[in-house]
């Protein structure tokens, strides 16, 4: 396990205290969730960006134009704008 010193601004510092406490971890334990959730969303996001430049629009509408058309549940509504 590698090590790394981080300079934090106060503001952040603090604000970390105050979750490590709320949260019942180490600062430490924090710290490595943040930036690991934060990988996480970054890398996902550049997989759903890779596998949208690899789409087919036409082919798509083609698929959504297969469902039957029936009653809209409540809270699947679209709203217009």
């Amino acid at each position: 396990m590698g090590q790394y010193s981080l300079r934090l601004p106060d503001s952040i510092l603090k604000a970390s205290k105050e979750l490590a406490v709320k949260e019942n971890t180490s600062m430490n334990q924090l710290f490595a969730t943040v930036i690991a959730e934060k990988i996480s969303a970054l890398k996902t996001e550049d997989v759903l960006r890779q596998r949208a430049l690899q789409s087919d629009i036409v082919k798509a509408r083609r698929a959504l134009s297969k469902i039957p058309v029936g009653k809209v549940l409540v809270g699947d509504e679209i709203k217009a704008k």
